[in-house]
């Protein structure tokens, strides 16, 4: 199978599943690898409807098809489009936008939005393990300024939303929107996402970081208002800075502007894509995770 192979190209990709029927065949074999079974009652027991690519359950008698139920139910796209999306959102270091998926399967916008949401959907990490060894904490703002408000601290946050990330030393990734970073905030994201037996774990000056150590966990700290970059040989915030420095160029070079709203999956996005920087399979296993995800409708994420 074409899915099986390493660093799949979008040569390879675009020729493998160039039909329909194709695209439906890979998503029956990584939705069922066992052969097909009713998402209704579970029964294995299924009778093929070949004319219609559905199946028909032998015991309740519902019929289905490998998209019902998921995230791919109901679309009007061809599947050829929705893997050529995938396959960009996933290779784009820094995220495409609606307007360039608009342009490239020559879709409306408000179908590439929807498509890109979609999809976005399924890139979460609901039972990701927490984080260990050596971690940084860091938070930015990201947004864009409002014209003729000044530069004080108090115009600079309008139109901003707050973001804390923490990273493991060549681990994971862990992005979140925050209201405020006060110290129950800042300290519950933390234990929320680090093993309780982490070793180190390393931020800026930031008073309510303070108390966050205990007896198996030290706390360290870089002073950037003081130009404090590094202390010692590994005290640094870095590789979070870089990350910051990665989503602040999607925003400003792909998607140009993104909505408060919907900075979460933005940022559930960049964490898919960082997580799985060694992962040879990640167009597979993007594809197995959409297959099992829910349908999301386009009234929910549009709604206030």
């Amino acid at each position: 199978m074409p899915l099986e192979t390493p660093q799949l190209d979008i040569v390879t990709m675009m020729s493998a599943f160039n039909s329909h029927e194709k695209c439906l065949q890979v998503l029956e074999d990584l939705r069922w690898p066992n052969g097909p079974r009713c998402p209704r009652c579970d029964y294995v027991s299924v009778s093929r409807i070949y004319a219609r690519w559905q199946f028909d359950c032998n015991r309740c008698r519902y019929r289905f098809s490998v998209t019902s139920g998921t995230i791919f139910h109901d679309s009007h796209l061809p599947l050829q489009k929705w893997f050529a999306v995938i396959y960009m959102m996933i290779e784009s270091k820094k995220g495409i936008s609606a307007n360039q998926v608009k342009r490239t399967i020559k879709v409306s916008y408000k179908t590439a939005w929807y498509l890109c949401h979609r999809i976005r959907a399924a890139m979460t990490e609901l039972n990701a393990e927490q984080l260990k060894g050596t971690v940084e904490v860091d938070e930015t703002w990201v947004g864009g300024k409002l014209e003729g408000q000044g530069t004080g601290i108090g115009n600079y946050q309008k139109n901003k939303s707050r973001v804390i990330g923490i990273v493991e030393r060549n681990g994971q990734v862990r992005l979140q929107k925050i209201s405020k970073a006060d110290r129950k905030t800042l300290h519950k994201f933390i234990k929320t996402h680090t093993k309780p037996d982490t070793g180190l774990i390393i931020t800026d000056e930031l008073t309510a970081y303070k108390g966050i150590a205990d007896h198996d966990t030290r706390h360290e700290s870089v002073n950037h208002k003081k130009k404090q970059w590094v202390k010692g040989d590994n005290i640094h915030t870095n590789g979070i800075e870089n990350i910051w420095s990665l989503l602040k160029r999607s925003i400003m070079g792909a998607y140009h502007k993104i909505s408060a709203k919907h900075l979460d999956a933005y940022l559930d996005e960049l964490e898919w894509r960082i997580n799985n920087r060694e992962n040879k399979y990640l167009f597979r296993d993007t594809l197995k995770k959409l297959i099992e995800s829910k349908k999301v409708e386009y009234q929910d994420l549009v709604a206030s």
